[in-house]
């Protein structure tokens, strides 16, 4: 039963990377992709493939932050946003955009500073409280989440409301349009570092979600791997997020679609969070570079997804997260 549902997503991702490569304003000639001259190859090659690819490995990668985070902290509702992560990328790319202007290598790396400081900051408050249990990272989330929101309104406040703020708020949005040949390769061996350890990892990661002393004697050195575990989610997060802005719902939807299928935490679950991500991903961009003339922001499509499945899991849990 598993194989088949891996089999059939790994056949729908495939369909989809495949449709995602065709979809666009500038009609692709599949006789002329070939031909280095053409106009098709250019457009294929430096564009859309690079585009697509990181679609998928974007997808992929929130999934899996998403599974991580609802696993550890045993919370349905977990996403990247549980300890700041997304947050905080959106805060360090709106101070690069207000320093530096909007330069995607800087934007790209004020993301990934921004993220990973608020995982550094969140961890450093679970440590000096003394304490490795769930409740004390979700605190200490909730607290550096308000301080980055809080600091991303001041940032909006200073931004020039001519140019710099509308470059704000359009990452915040989230896009793959600034998505190019030369961008995609560092991002996608960037998330695939973070990606690659975690599913090797996936036992450990299961094992984190009981009780602390539980996973001790099961030979697990839960404050050390819970850690990691993190980081590596984090870094597979912040390395996507950092070219594509924020993506709102995948983190939430792959996960919770992969337990509704399969029945279970494995690592069965993890891969067709991972597939059902990378679906939904390039079916959102696919729908953002083809319904208007204009292209829209990728978190639009998601959210009119995520939104109402999000209100759909609290009425059925009777209002418990």
């Amino acid at each position: 039963m598993k194989r088949k549902t891996l089999g059939l997503f790994a056949a729908l991702a495939v369909l989809a990377f495949g449709i995602s490569l065709f979809v666009g304003r500038y009609s692709i000639s599949p006789a002329e992709i070939l031909r280095p001259e053409s106009m098709s190859f250019r457009v294929f090659f430096n564009l859309r493939l690079p585009r697509t690819a990181v679609a998928l490995i974007a997808g992929a990668g929130l999934a899996l932050g998403g599974y991580v985070f609802q696993t550890l902290f045993s919370n349905p509702i977990a996403s990247p946003d549980i300890i700041g992560v997304a947050s905080g990328a959106g805060t360090g790319a709106a101070c690069a955009i207000l320093i530096f202007g909007s330069g995607a290598l800087t934007t790209a790396c004020g993301a990934m500073a921004g993220g990973f400081l608020a995982v550094v900051m969140a961890l450093a408050l679970v440590r000096r409280a003394g304490s490795q249990n769930t409740a004390a990272f979700l605190l200490a989330g909730i607290v550096v989440n308000s301080l980055a929101q809080s600091a991303l309104m001041a940032i909006k406040l200073a931004a020039d409301p001519e140019s710099q703020l509308a470059s704000i708020e359009y990452w915040l949005m989230g896009s793959l349009s600034a998505v190019t040949g030369n961008k995609a390769l560092p991002v996608c061996i960037l998330a695939l570092l973070g990606i690659v350890p975690l599913v090797a990892m996936s036992k450990t990661v299961d094992l984190l979600s009981l009780p602390s002393d539980e996973a001790q004697l099961l030979g697990v050195n839960v404050g050390k791997m819970r850690g990691l575990v993190i980081l590596l989610a984090t870094l597979a997060v912040t390395a996507v997020t950092s070219i594509t802005g924020l993506i709102s719902f995948i983190g939430l939807l792959a996960p919770h679609g992969a337990r509704l299928i399969l029945k279970n935490n494995s690592r069965a679950t993890l891969v067709l969070s991972m597939l059902m991500g990378g679906i939904l991903v390039l079916g959102a961009d696919c729908l953002a570079r083809s319904l208007l003339t204009r292209e829209l922001p990728i978190s639009i499509l998601t959210s009119l997804i995520g939104a109402p499945y999000l209100v759909w899991l609290m009425v059925k849990r009777g209002g418990r997260v």
